[in-house]
């Protein structure tokens, strides 16, 4: 994990999120969260019969963290907000912008200070990045689904295999390095070390460790579609090109054949 905490430690996350792609990535996402803790709400209504469900009482865990993207505007939303994060730099980040999450340091692979079935939606978007082993992923799936209720929700992202190989092995120029070497298989799979720090899976990969995990799926959606492929035309729209740019890829994000392309997918779960 020292090679990702360096990283981390140099990486501006929140200047990639200001991007255009980035926005785009953040805007989606978050769309989606509102929508799942809807169904949370939905739920509790139909067995409590009580009309009004405060944000107060619906709780979200946010695992990898970050400098708090998703976890700043849903604690300042009132939803009881609880957060871990690997990089004392990212965490210390996100205690400045809002002092209303449960904030600590840790990492994905164990949960254990958190109790099991305490989560109403468990959030899992940095830590699958950067797991490059089969069982670690694994690992943070089990601790992803123990710390969730048995009616809970879990949000896990993903970076897709295809993009990696279009933006990296293609466009970047590495291809020959990438196939003659380690990283790409004669099936054109991905593979990565920690030094490489991302790694690429398929949507098959997905779905064996979901089998694996024993969870279900609710919906699998991208949260960007083709805007990491597109950044310098992002760049160049006015604010109202980037509107209906959005609203595109709010269109296709559910679309199955435009998930395995897209830079990210987020995979919606239950147990």
């Amino acid at each position: 994990m020292n090679i990702i905490e360096e990283h981390y430690n140099k990486f501006n996350e929140d200047k990639r999120l200001q991007s255009r792609h980035g926005q785009v990535e953040h805007i989606i996402t978050l769309k989606y969260i509102y929508e799942m803790i809807e169904v949370i709400k939905a739920k509790r209504i139909k067995e409590t019969g009580t009309i009004n469900i405060p944000n107060s009482s619906v709780s979200i865990l946010d695992i990898g963290a970050g400098t708090g993207a998703y976890s700043v505007p849903l604690a300042m939303d009132g939803y009881d907000v609880s957060a871990i994060e690997l990089v004392k730099h990212n965490l210390t980040r996100m205690k400045q912008k809002c002092d209303k999450i449960k904030a600590r340091q840790g990492n994905a692979l164990n949960l254990k200070k958190y109790p099991s079935d305490s989560f109403d939606i468990v959030l899992l978007f940095g830590p699958m990045y950067h797991l490059f082993s089969m069982e670690e992923k694994l690992q943070a799936l089990a601790e992803a689904k123990r710390v969730m209720k048995p009616d809970g929700i879990l949000m896990v992202a993903y970076l897709m295999n295809d993009y990696g190989i279009v933006m990296y092995a293609l466009k970047e120029g590495h291809l020959l390095d990438c196939y003659n070497g380690y990283r790409l298989d004669e099936d054109f799979h991905c593979h990565s070390k920690e030094e490489d720090l991302y790694e690429f899976v398929s949507v098959d990969d997905i779905n064996s460790m979901n089998e694996k995990q024993g969870l279900h799926r609710i919906k699998l959606i991208t949260p960007d579609g083709p805007a990491n492929y597109i950044r310098p035309v992002l760049k160049n729209m006015t604010d109202q090109e980037f509107d209906i740019f959005v609203k595109y890829v709010e269109s296709i994000a559910e679309r199955q054949d435009m998930i395995g392309a897209a830079a990210h997918t987020v995979d919606i779960l239950q147990k």
